[in-house]
């Protein structure tokens, strides 16, 4: 029987003990004396955020097909048993085994916001495992970082010996090999590192160097070993239907962030919005078939008893079969009293046809994301997105019950003007005006409730807009006082509620976005000054960061609001990601003309995805 690495009276005094004991339904267990590799799968967050990710779910269960390998999970512990661990020296245990991470040969770290940097640090010091992978000798496991964050993997470089750079499902099991041959050779961690690095996607920062121009600049980067690649590739799953796709998930014993099955319909997006680092990095667009998925659903409801299925995408209304899809699913599992959660969906005939099956109209919103207040913006960023038919959805809502909408912006992206910054105050007063002219009074639901929303611009790698400047705090909140105070001088202001994002916290996510490895420093000092669970607008501390700018001697400003030349060597440049950097900086072009640039499905426009032989890019040619 398994003993708990928390006795009774620790998980009595903490918040949620069910986060730490493990044992959920649908969770691996094995004789660890029979395997040869024991991984450690983290998500650094609190679990309930974790648990709720799918890429962690088909890993896990992706290496627990292997007899060879026993796949456990360890998430961020909140603050209380944060504090509690350091004071009673308790190591950081993996849910499974409950026993230490440090005695694990690999630790994997999904890397899904800037925001959870300092968790990392929190993971690994709490494994009491060294922070700098230059201070780990060879009993500890090697630590490899993971998902979109690490498509600029500097700023966390110090404390990762390995990144993996790409999709999960295709070279793990030749790393993984390749640990077991090194280990049955008697090899070092150092000469398995140098095997890894052969490996296409694997990154390891110990045998990269870079160097800096007197203004800060990165002057070079490259290599220290003669046989380690220049370029890290991408690795991109080209057959989405028949790549690997768990029969089960995890099921917790407390409610997740979000408790249900997740059907991945589709990687990419053929909409290329200027902004959108997703849009860019799983390029090409690659549909799985409906036959696949109404399999997938089936057996996942089967294994999980979840009472909700959500269709997963970057934008499910360019999924090809989804009508074909969506109605099966209603008719199959709705007598069951399975929901059906479509996010991503632009607001249309059969959109709104769909929801009003699966959703109550008087307790539901419909969301809107124009991006930008005015057409002259919309058409900067790429958005692909009209007015008229904002309105047009809108109008064909607000027809056919619904009375509540979301609506999300962006403020501070490249070339915006105040008229911009009016318009979304002035796009709002029209939606509210399309209610009360379209529903006649004796069939409005009360009053029509409209939520703007609007966040911060940061730019990101392998984005079109990665080359552009931020503004200061004090800027962008000057930015969302002009919308509050247009959105007052509306007619219908009564109607229109409007929410905007920190300010600080997205400066500090620029920095960590776009930093060198200059801004590892930053990090470690911040979180040794009690930086922790930055995501959370409660335990943030934007002091701390700017004490540990200061301490470190780092210039925020020079990585924020400073804008870049095409020609400057960014510090994410040795990776391909299959965009072309000539391309980006196309795009770059068109966005300061207010050029539109066509959906993939409507023209190729040439990104560098085709080399992938898949998707969208051979669409057109079966």
């Amino acid at each position: 029987m398994r003993k708990l690495a928390l006795n009774d009276e620790i998980l009595l005094e903490i918040e949620s003990p069910a986060r730490y004991i493990g044992g959920e339904v649908n969770s691996v267990m094995k004789d660890k004396a029979a395997v040869d590799i024991r991984f450690c799968m983290c998500f650094p967050d609190v679990y309930e955020i974790g648990m709720s990710h799918l890429g962690i779910q088909i890993l896990y269960h992706l290496f627990n097909q292997r007899e060879d390998v026993w796949c456990e999970r360890v998430y961020s512990p909140w603050t209380d048993l944060d504090a509690i661990m350091r004071k009673e020296n308790i190591p950081l245990f993996a849910l499974e085994s409950q026993e230490p991470v440090k005695n694990f040969d690999f630790l994997g770290i999904t890397i899904q916001y800037e925001m959870c940097y300092t968790n990392i640090l929190q993971i690994l010091d709490l494994a009491q495992i060294p922070l700098r992978a230059s201070q780990r000798g060879e009993e500890f496991p090697i630590v490899i970082g993971g998902g979109p964050c690490a498509y600029n993997p500097e700023p966390l470089a110090p404390f990762f010996d390995l990144f993996y750079i790409g999709e999960g499902e295709t070279v793990y099991d030749q790393l993984l090999d390749t640990y077991k041959a090194n280990r049955q050779a008697h090899g070092t961690k150092a000469d398995f590192l140098r095997k890894a690095a052969q490996i296409p996607g694997i990154y390891v920062p110990s045998l990269y160097k870079e160097t800096y121009n007197e203004n800060g600049t990165l002057a070079s980067f490259s290599p220290i070993e003669e046989g380690v690649p220049e370029k890290i590739q991408k690795q991109v799953v080209v057959d989405m239907t028949h790549s690997f796709y768990p029969k089960t998930l995890v099921v917790p014993f407390i409610k997740a962030t979000q408790d249900r099955v997740t059907l991945e319909i589709q990687r990419g997006c053929i909409r290329g919005c200027r902004f959108c680092q997703a849009g860019m990095i799983y390029r090409p667009t690659r549909e799985k078939d409906v036959e696949r998925l109404k399999e997938c659903a089936r057996e996942l409801i089967l294994a999980t008893g979840h009472e909700e299925i959500s269709l997963t995408s970057l934008s499910s209304s360019d999924y090809s079969q989804l009508e074909e899809l969506v109605n099966y699913l209603i008719d199959e599992f709705k007598s069951r009293g399975v929901n059906i959660s479509l996010p991503s969906l632009r607001i249309d005939a059969f959109a709104l046809d769909v929801m009003s099956k699966v959703q109550d109209i008087r307790k539901s919103s419909l969301t809107f994301a124009p991006e930008a207040g005015s057409q002259r913006l919309r058409d900067v960023i790429n958005k692909g997105l009209t007015e008229e038919t904002i309105l047009q959805g809108a109008r064909d809502a607000f027809l056919g019950g619904w009375n509540k909408v979301k609506l999300y912006f962006m403020l501070g992206l490249p070339t915006e003007t105040e008229d911009d910054m009016k318009g979304i105050a002035h796009l709002a007063e029209k939606i509210a005006m399309e209610y009360y002219d379209t529903v006649p009074k004796e069939k409005r639901n009360g009053k029509v409730q409209i939520t703007v929303s609007t966040s911060f611009f940061v730019p990101k790698p392998f984005t079109p807009f990665q080359w552009a400047a931020m503004y200061s705090k004090e800027d962008f909140l000057g930015k969302a006082k002009v919308v509050k105070e247009e959105i007052r001088a509306q007619l219908n202001q009564k109607s229109i509620r409007y929410n905007w994002h920190e300010a600080d916290v997205t400066i500090l996510e620029g920095f960590l976005a776009r930093g060198d490895r200059k801004a590892a420093d930053v990090i470690e000092t911040a979180y040794r000054k009690g930086a922790l669970y930055d995501a959370w607008s409660e335990t943030f501390h934007w002091e701390i960061w700017m004490d540990a700018f200061k301490e470190t001697g780092v210039d925020l400003d020079f990585y924020t609001l400073r804008e870049r030349s095409t020609d400057e060597l960014l510090p994410w440049d040795f990776i391909d990601a299959g965009v072309t950097k000539e391309f980006l900086k196309k795009e770059w072009k068109r966005a300061i003309s207010e050029e539109m640039t066509p959906n993939c499905r409507m023209k190729c426009s040439g990104c560098g995805a085709g080399r992938y032989k898949g998707g969208v890019c051979v669409e057109s040619k079966n």
